[in-house]
């Protein structure tokens, strides 16, 4: 009688568990379907994103429009000059970055800016060099530069990557890489990718009083929005010979390079001669390593052939190459991609009303130019070409000109659709990430950056549509 008491008692609990059961799972069925409902519901938010690099062919890369036969030629001339390779022979070295400009101006075509396979990684292992850990194959080009100097005091030169040690024609020179992985453990490089070249003669011949007009027309909104800006020159008294760049450019408003170093294409192509590839030109005569067993080509490398049959042959390498960059056309920018033409629309009104605009200056006319491709063009750079303060998170410690350790031209975005690497390190590849990086502490940018991340993920992806479009 007991044992049948506790078998039907054991049968209830059974029974009441077997209940619970059930119902803990007809409302768990029920949570789930509301979830859902509810799920299905609610709109999903679809998160702003790079759209990536614009495919299809380059968008860039041909010669301006209305050029002569003549200027064609030297068009053509230092088109192939800029893509060839030098050798020892031809003055490479005894220190360089690479060995040709095409080999850092290539993306999307001939005179853009970083390939997404970086040159620098292949050409190291053709000498005695290492590759140092900041260059990567699928990272950009880039050149280092120290900060300081050993006793403290600024340094900011360019130290060149590789050496012509172990490359063919250089029997007998015996030079050392500079040793970045201590350099580097200090905190004591940065780093600089190439600029793209397109439309840098349209970018050359607006006039300095254009530039000035617009930074005073446009002063009152930027110093609400906290943007000051100035061009990279220095006024001492009213005179021209009262200015200075402290850069060995004649006074006027520098304009091309990170920092607006640089005046004009001519001395950002015998500066980048000498320092990227080593090799002595008109502009840059001395070498920039003299050790005796290095020296294999008479200096300097590249001068005016005054006994040239033709025109064309008798300029020098760097003539060819700020003739090539002159003649370059600008970007042409895409109507309807990404995200198709009422979505990039609506961002190009974006970028104006969140006031990215009043550093990144839409466009431009040039003045009068001997060439009549440049003269009184619309250049449709988005930049006012001057520098500003971009904070702490940017400041690279470097000085150049009057362009301080936080200060950086404002970067020209046309073409920007087609660019894999920015800001002036290539820090990274993704376009949100760069806009990110315009906000930290003491930057002009703060204000606008704040404005473009207080958009709807929708307005935000326009406006990224916008500048991938570019």
């Amino acid at each position: 009688m007991e044992s049948q008491s506790r078998s039907t008692g054991v049968t209830g609990v059974r029974r009441i568990a077997t209940s619970l059961w059930l119902f803990v799972a007809f409302v768990s069925i029920g949570v789930v379907a509301s979830q859902v409902r509810i799920a299905s519901q609610t709109p999903t938010v679809t998160r702003a994103h790079d759209p990536g690099v614009r495919g299809g062919a380059a968008a860039a890369g041909t010669p301006l429009t209305g050029l002569s036969s003549g200027q064609l030629e030297y068009f053509t001339a230092g088109q192939a000059d800029f893509a060839e390779a030098e050798t020892v022979a031809e003055g490479l070295g005894p220190r360089m970055n690479l060995n040709s400009c095409a080999g850092c101006h290539s993306q999307p075509a001939v005179g853009g800016s970083s390939p997404a396979t970086n040159p620098q990684f292949a050409f190291a292992t053709q000498g005695a060099d290492t590759v140092p850990t900041f260059i990567t194959l699928g990272g950009p080009v880039r050149e280092a530069r120290f900060v300081k100097n050993p006793d403290g005091t600024p340094d900011g030169g360019v130290h060149a990557l590789f050496t012509i040690t172990g490359r063919a024609g250089a029997t007998g020179c015996s030079l050392e890489q500079p040793d970045f992985a201590t350099q580097v453990a200090n905190g004591n490089v940065i780093f600089r990718i190439p600029t793209p070249t397109f439309g840098d003669g349209l970018i050359e011949q607006i006039p300095d009083s254009a530039l000035l007009a617009n930074q005073s027309d446009t002063a009152p909104v930027r110093q609400a929005l906290g943007i000051s800006g100035r061009p990279n020159f220095n006024v001492s008294g009213r005179t021209i010979t009262g200015q200075t760049n402290n850069n060995g450019n004649d006074g006027t408003i520098a304009r091309f390079g990170w920092k607006a170093q640089n005046k004009s294409l001519m001395v950002f192509s015998g500066e980048a001669y000498n320092v990227e590839m080593g090799i002595t030109n008109e502009l840059f005569q001395s070498e920039r390593d003299e050790s005796p067993s290095c020296q294999f080509a008479a200096t300097p490398n590249s001068i005016t052939n005054a006994d040239a049959t033709t025109a064309v042959d008798a300029l020098s390498s760097v003539e060819k190459f700020s003739h090539f960059m002159r003649f370059l056309d600008a970007p042409i920018p895409s109507n309807d991609t990404p995200g198709g033409a009422p979505s990039i629309a609506d961002g190009k009104a974006l970028f104006s009303s969140t006031g990215c605009v009043f550093c990144h200056t839409p466009s431009f006319t040039t003045g009068w130019s001997a060439v009549a491709s440049l003269s009184n063009k619309a250049v449709n750079l988005y930049s006012d070409l001057l520098i500003h303060d971009m904070g702490t998170g940017l400041a690279d410690g470097v000085s150049q000109g009057e362009a301080g350790p936080r200060e950086f031209r404002t970067a020209p975005l046309w073409g920007l659709g087609q660019r894999i690497f920015f800001l002036h390190d290539g820090r990274t590849s993704n376009l949100l990430s760069a806009i990110r990086a315009h906000a930290s502490s003491g930057s002009e940018a703060n204000s606008v950056i704040l404005q473009f991340f207080a958009l709807t993920e929708a307005q935000k992806q326009d406006l990224l549509n916008f500048l991938r479009s570019l």
